[in-house]
């Protein structure tokens, strides 16, 4: 079943993540999942996007319906990652409900357009973004011109934005 847009959520932030929000981005799935929405969409780069399809999986049992879906921008990508990031990222992608692969082999630009790809299908951007330069930048500013409800885990530890 393909995934509703007003249903999915996608995921951005730093590679730098070092899990000070666990609680929050747990407590942000099952606010969002309260408001209907069940595709959560990840980048399955290192760092948040790891977690937060960690956290995905971690809910499963406790909310019917609830969907990871992985948009891989090219094979390969984490053949780079350290060997613990590697082998959470294929354990993730085994139990993913939706994976999607978006270009047959690494292209300039392939992960920008992977951004683009879980933006153009959600209705919400949750992110992990301290406002430095990057893909998370891009993505948040992407998620902004395309009028994407947006919620800033970084800027806002107490929750308060749901």
């Amino acid at each position: 079943m393909k995934p509703l847009r007003e249903q999915s959520v996608a995921f951005t932030g730093h590679r730098h993540y070092d899990g000070r929000c666990d609680e929050l981005l747990r407590l942000a799935v099952r606010r969002l999942y309260l408001r209907g929405f069940r595709c959560f969409w990840t980048g399955m780069a290192v760092g948040f996007d790891l977690a937060a399809a960690e956290t995905v999986v971690s809910l499963r049992g406790t909310l019917p319906g609830l969907r990871l879906c992985c948009a891989v921008p090219c094979p390969g990508q984490a053949d780079r990652f350290a060997a613990a990031d590697r082998a959470r990222y294929h354990t993730l992608l085994a139990t993913a409900d939706e994976v999607v692969l978006l270009a047959e082999r690494y292209e300039p630009k392939c992960y920008l357009r992977r951004d683009e790809f879980m933006v153009d299908r959600s209705a919400c951007l949750v992110a992990w973004y301290d406002g430095s330069k990057g893909g998370t930048r891009y993505t948040w500013e992407y998620a902004c011109r395309r009028g994407v409800e947006r919620v800033n885990l970084w800027r806002d530890p107490q929750g308060t934005l749901f």
